[in-house]
């Protein structure tokens, strides 16, 4: 599920909500949700990352204050918005409010959905008037802006240290800032998941329990695939999709994205650059690929119809097949991305998702935080009823709630599952921070070497072009977490 960043950025988080407004609403669930029917933690001070048995009641959480001093006249009022996801979200989102308000008498939470196209002028308005809401959902790649403006605030004391040591290594550096963390999260989607046809792996005579795991193996393989009628593979190849999809594949063969640290001028007129530039345009010239690419990069459709044997989409493309391919499933299988030198530790995704955060002028922050504590940091349940109702296509940032998936009933006997979880999400990288016009001037660059054009060519316009724009717009030294 994805939200619009605006021109300064086009996130995969605002991609996977336009697939999954095409294709989840065929799912179960959305680009975030949650489930289990669970008690609250017991406070932001106490609440238990493993979400045990002894967990305190629901009550606990809103009224700790409370139980040192007289009860309040009245409840305390919290608005809480949202973005429009699917459907499935918003019942998920509605649900747990509710069971929320109704768990104590204290704080009552009040839940309101906002079309996405409306979020940013709504956001403003409200901010302007002195009348933000004191919850809010936020993507990663905005958080870091929002922080240094003061749009929202710090969680380390109003939330419990552990909740954090709660979350993988990783994800924590995407809503940490300056040393200190702005948002709690809630899901993570890897951008790059491989998804091969098995049985025709098997008729083209390779083994279809071994994958490619190098790019030079995926290349070869995709060329045995091509039949007639069937592309042996698809991937992004134009400018708006690539621009996205393939900074995983950038970490992969680079080590890094496409400026400086401090974003005083391009870094693509390197090696690693040439060598992601090499791969596009060698799967692109091979004829293994379609000349025009059948459907967006983040919808499996060319996939599910049966027209490509290996198709590199996000996880979201799971909810997709298990709900509109299910003939197909059983001849599914699914990998992480190849690697440039077969090394899967490297990054070939990156993460995108939501999260929820406490507004910079928030009138009540420590009931706001009781709040988020509940329904993302506490018991694993009410997640887990999340992740089972998004057919398991979105993923946890947290380490007790893939522990907890490892007992319950649906969550155990999902392979695929499991083998994102632990072989794409601990090795993924968070989506860069800079604005949308470098990520297409290096995009626009691997589609012209996949036309034609000589990498060097396309490596040089590309680093221009970047360095144009960071000169026009003065982006040096203005990298957020730098």
């Amino acid at each position: 599920m994805h939200a619009k960043k605006g021109k300064k950025f086009h996130s995969l988080t605002a991609m996977s909500s336009a697939l999954l407004t095409l294709s989840l609403a065929v799912t179960a669930c959305g680009g975030s949700n949650g489930s289990g029917e669970a008690s609250p933690s017991a406070s932001a001070g106490s609440s238990s990352p493993a979400g045990s048995s002894s967990q305190a009641s629901p009550s606990a959480s809103a009224s700790a204050s409370a139980s040192e001093s007289a009860a309040p006249a009245e409840k305390v009022k919290i608005d809480f918005w949202t973005q429009k996801f699917e459907d499935t979200t918003d019942a998920w989102f509605k649900k747990y409010v509710e069971a929320y308000n109704k768990s104590q008498s204290n704080v009552e939470i009040k839940l309101t959905i906002v079309p996405g196209d409306a979020w940013d002028q709504k956001m403003k308005a409200a901010q302007a008037a002195g009348k933000a809401p004191e919850i809010r959902t936020i993507s990663y790649g905005n958080i870091a802006n929002a922080a240094k403006t003061g749009q929202i605030l710090p969680l380390d004391d109003l939330m419990d240290p552990e909740v954090f040591a709660d979350l993988y290594d990783n994800v924590k550096e995407f809503v940490n800032v300056g040393g200190k963390y702005y948002a709690y999260p809630k899901l993570v989607e890897p951008s790059s998941v491989m998804f091969y046809r098995k049985d025709l792996f098997a008729a083209a005579g390779l083994d279809p329990e071994k994958p490619p795991t190098t790019w030079a193996e995926l290349l070869e393989d995709a060329k045995a695939l091509t039949k007639k009628g069937v592309f042996g593979l698809s991937i992004a190849q134009n400018a708006p999709d690539l621009g996205w999809s393939s900074w995983g594949l950038q970490y992969n063969a680079a080590g890094h994205l496409a400026l400086t640290d401090d974003w005083s001028k391009a870094d693509v007129n390197n090696d690693g650059y040439k060598a992601l530039y090499k791969f596009y345009q060698d799967a692109y010239q091979s004829g293994a690929m379609p000349k025009q690419q059948l459907a967006p990069y983040a919808d499996i459709k060319g996939f599910g119809e049966g027209k490509v044997a290996i198709q590199i989409c996000g996880s979201w493309a799971i909810g997709q097949l298990r709900n509109s391919y299910k003939n197909m499933i059983d001849k599914v299988g699914i990998a992480p991305m190849a690697s440039i030198d077969g090394d899967q530790t490297k990054p070939t995704a990156t993460l995108g998702g939501w999260t929820l955060a406490v507004d910079g002028k928030a009138g009540h922050p420590q009931q706001a935080a009781d709040f988020i504590s509940y329904l993302l940091a506490g018991d694993p349940q009410i997640m887990i009823d999340f992740f089972k109702s998004a057919q398991f296509s979105k993923f946890s940032p947290r380490q007790s709630v893939d522990e907890a998936m490892k007992s319950d009933p649906d969550a155990s006997k999902d392979t695929w599952r499991a083998l994102i979880a632990e072989k794409i999400i601990p090795y993924a990288k968070a989506e860069p921070l800079y604005p949308w016009d470098v990520a297409l001037a290096v995009s626009t660059g691997i589609e012209s070497a996949m036309k034609g054009t000589s990498v060097d060519k396309a490596i040089a316009k590309a680093e221009k072009d970047v360095n144009d724009f960071i000169a026009k717009n003065k982006l040096a030294g203005t990298n957020p977490k730098a």
